[in-house]
């Protein structure tokens, strides 16, 4: 019988090692799913045994009754990295049980990085399969040409941004000071420079003007400021008719010619006669849902406002929407012309015929 006992040892350990190859993935299998496709059979082993052997750990919360807190991913952070960050902010009882968990599922390659409201009540299972779903670090912002503050304010319930219509407005219409361009002014109409940001998502409102403001700054070069010195314009000024010149310009090539025609009436004292002047002193058109009244009417053209350039003389009081670059531009270094009016051509094209005289202005309109 005893010539018997190493053969039935090694029978012995070979079952065993049968019951880990066969018993113990197809165990971790139907718990935690398949393993990764990235995992070589030895190691497929190896972490299945390590997951069966902690199942209770990985699927029991540290503390059911615990409240969640706020955890961040950094970009390119390491899995060992959050693991251990997670163990020390008591989300988690194991780091190395995690870091196993995530391997065999291969989800050690797909965490994203972004913030996250994890809890201690959490299983550490329930956590890794939160980090494949994260709340992006960074939003991106866009702001049009041609929006007024309010339009910018409305975008902000969908932009990801915890920031409130109400709160930009309020802060939108204070005086900024830091910006010499900016200097009197009561609020930064014309100066939210638009464009594609990509913010934080925690950016405030303050910060979030900050750069739009900021982002106008840049774009204000030397140039632009010598090209509005030369129309005998300050930079407020000159922002102000490019904010008209960014509403009346449907095509950007014909944006300095119809500065020209401002900068012409400016030049002789004669009133601007602006539409959009007239749809910013009118406010938001509840009818037809948009700030920007379309078509005006002639009862509109009379309204008593500052605003209104077909009553009043000169520029409006400030820019009645932020202009983009190609306005900006367009009023620096704008067209050399002997036009004093524009109308839009009849063929819905979105361009304009020019005229020298009101008779010929007359003659361009549309029957």
């Amino acid at each position: 019988m005893r010539r018997y006992i190493p053969y039935i040892i090694i029978a012995f350990i070979i079952l065993c090692i049968a019951v880990v190859i066969f018993m113990v993935p197809s165990n971790a299998a139907q718990i935690y799913g398949p393993p990764s496709g990235r995992l070589s059979f030895l190691q497929v082993i190896q972490y299945s045994a390590k997951l069966v052997w902690d199942d209770g750990l990985l699927t029991t919360p540290l503390d059911p009754n615990a409240p969640q807190q706020s955890f961040t991913v950094q970009q390119g952070e390491s899995v060992a990295s959050i693991a251990n960050r997670l163990r020390q902010s008591g989300l988690i009882s194991e780091a190395d049980m995690f870091r196993d968990y995530l391997i065999y599922t291969g989800f050690d390659t797909s965490i994203q990085a972004g913030n996250y409201d994890l809890s201690p009540a959490m299983s550490i299972v329930d956590i890794a399969h939160k980090m494949q779903n994260a709340t992006s670090i960074q939003v991106p912002f866009v702001v049009l040409p041609g929006w007024r503050m309010e339009e910018i304010a409305a975008s902000l319930p969908t932009s990801g941004l915890n920031i409130t219509p109400d709160a930009f407005l309020a802060a939108a219409k204070k005086s900024r000071p830091g910006f010499d361009f900016l200097s009197g002014a009561a609020s930064t109409e014309g100066f939210l420079f638009p464009d594609s940001y990509i913010l934080p998502r925690v950016t405030t409102t303050d910060e979030l003007i900050e750069d739009l403001v900021q982002n106008f700054d840049l774009h204000l070069t030397s140039d632009l400021r010598d090209g509005f010195d030369r129309q005998g314009l300050t930079i407020y000024q000159a922002v102000t008719l490019a904010s008209i010149v960014q509403r009346e310009a449907v095509h950007e090539d014909e944006a300095p010619m119809i500065a020209s025609v401002y900068l012409n009436r400016l030049k002789i004292g004669m009133r601007l006669e602006a539409d959009p002047t007239t749809q910013y002193a009118l406010g938001y058109n509840t009818a037809q849902q948009t700030w920007w009244t379309n078509p005006l009417s002639m009862d509109d053209l009379k309204i008593n406002s500052p605003y209104n350039t077909y009553v009043t003389d000169g520029l409006p009081p400030t820019p009645i929407s932020n202009p983009g670059l190609v306005a900006l531009r367009a009023v620096a270094f704008s067209a050399d012309s002997s036009y004093y009016y524009f109308s839009a051509r009849c063929d819905a094209s979105g361009y304009h015929n020019f005229a020298q005289t009101f008779q010929e202005q007359l003659q361009n309109l549309c029957p």
